[in-house]
């Protein structure tokens, strides 16, 4: 194995080397989640005719001049303007007025809308709550109680976004309203950095199933199911493989079989140094799949042992691979530090990694951590609020791979804020890194830099917030 390295050169060496994947085009119903790969313009003006925001009646504005629930101005009703109608409204002359719902066109004359509230709703009473009946109406009259001014409840053609605007940048990640956006603006598909394939092959014989029956000293696979889990929550799409037992030469056939539909892949346990290690038994050696894959011990904890590379496919794909460690806490940390900025390289996004925030330690005794390594400890946040959030990047860093600071090519990044207030963490948990239920009541990962070897209570510290993305 190679000297120990550090969590930033690891890191620096995935996102290097991991390349975004080559646009595709998607209908609106599949493209949530990507990144757009080129700029959209707005082909016409949005809206595209001056409309009404309310219920109402179309109107002339000096037919109400000084109208008011003692003396309404009284407006012959002429016709109606539905959304969506196939027959254009009648023009609106004096002391004319044309009933009009929200989204119709304005009609020819007309210059602003009054909201049926402020009219008698042609009833001949007192101020109405809506429009009476079904249907068009032709003929009677409206009362109306107040006065409007020019373009009053009427949304202007190009209001929004005028013709030819920059409706969306190319690498904008498209959300729900940017989604609406497009198809308000006539998009039916957009070209964008489709949403990684990701294969998660837990190893190791000691692996069951979930649901089945545990034979003496197996254990339920529960890595496949949580990093295909994280997988999804990242924006990709996870495929999980069935546990695979300990041996090379069906982990090398599992590996090549998913070399053909998987953009990544995860392997969970076999990395370290034990003799059944089968991830590193399986890439090594002249019968490995094509590619290079290299395993390290990093300074951190958990999550020591780690391999990383690339499988190059029978059509020439070339396929990164991380192998995680099989302990499930450091299976999920390492997944967080390099899965998810490997994934968000793949899908082109610029936000790689889960927000920063301090915080300040509460917890009965000093937190204790071996020193030159970066430890990630599970802990609960509570308080008023989130703290601060910091710029993206490597996390528990200085914001670069070689530790001066400041951002640098794929590794953005700056530094930790010190506001905490409002904010503290509890230590969830030990450090071992087996404690599934711990891992699972926390909602952030305390981190101790490698130059620390203890954290008194009271004292404000880094923490890596999982429940939020950006």
């Amino acid at each position: 194995m190679a000297d120990i390295r550090s969590v930033d050169e690891h890191l620096a060496e995935i996102v290097a080397t991991v390349r975004p994947l080559d646009p595709i085009e998607l209908p609106l119903s599949d493209a949530y989640g990507c990144v757009l790969t080129e700029d959209v313009t707005v082909p016409v003006a949005l809206p595209s005719f001056d409309n009404s925001s309310m219920d109402g009646y179309a109107v002339r504005v000096a037919d109400l001049e000084g109208a008011d629930e003692r003396y309404p101005a009284v407006l012959e009703v002429i016709g109606d303007a539905p959304a969506g109608g196939d027959t254009p409204a009648p023009t609106v002359g004096p002391g004319r007025a044309v009933r009009i719902m929200t989204g119709a066109p304005l009609p020819p004359g007309a210059e602003a809308v009054v909201p049926v509230e402020w009219t008698d709703g042609g009833t001949g009473g007192g101020p109405a709550e809506s429009m009476a009946g079904h249907g068009p109406v032709i003929g009677g009259e409206v009362r109306v109680h107040r006065p409007v001014s020019p373009g009053q409840h009427v949304r202007r053609r190009g209001g929004d976004v005028a013709a030819g605007a920059l409706a969306l940048a190319a690498g904008t990640l498209l959300t729900p309203p940017r989604i609406g956006l497009l198809a308000a603006v006539g998009r039916a598909s957009v070209p964008v950095r489709p949403r990684p394939r990701v294969a998660v092959i837990s190893t190791g014989s000691e692996l069951v199933q979930p649901g089945r029956p545990l034979a003496p000293g197996r254990i339920h696979d529960s890595n496949g199911f949580a990093l295909a889990a994280a997988v999804r929550e990242a924006g990709g799409e996870p495929y999980r493989v069935a546990a695979v037992v300990d041996d090379p030469v069906e982990l090398r056939a599992v590996l090549t079989d998913q070399m053909g539909r998987a953009d990544l892949i995860i392997t969970t346990g076999g990395v370290s140094v034990g003799a059944y290690d089968v991830v590193k038994a399986a890439l090594s050696g002249p019968e490995a799949p094509p590619g290079s894959v290299e395993f390290h011990r990093l300074a951190m904890q958990p999550g020591k042992p780690q391999g990383f590379g690339v499988l190059v496919g029978a059509a020439g794909e070339r396929v990164p691979l991380l192998a995680l460690p099989g302990n499930p806490v450091s299976a999920y940390v390492s997944f967080e530090l390099f899965v998810r900025p490997a994934m968000r390289v793949l899908a082109g996004r610029l936000d790689r990694h889960r927000p920063r925030a301090r915080a300040v330690l509460a917890a009965e005794a000093p937190l204790t951590s071996p020193k030159g390594k970066r430890q990630f400890l599970r802990g609960a946040l509570a308080g008023t609020g989130y703290g601060a959030h910091v710029p993206d990047g490597p996390v528990g860093g200085s914001g670069r791979a070689d530790g001066s600071g400041g951002a640098t090519g794929d590794l953005p990044g700056g530094p930790v804020s010190a506001a905490t207030e409002g904010l503290t963490v509890i230590p969830v948990g030990g450090a071992g890194s087996h404690l599934v239920a711990a891992l699972a009541r926390a909602d952030c990962l305390i981190v101790v830099p490698e130059d620390v070897t203890e954290v008194a209570p009271g004292t404000g510290v880094e923490v890596v917030l999982l429940d939020r993305d950006h």
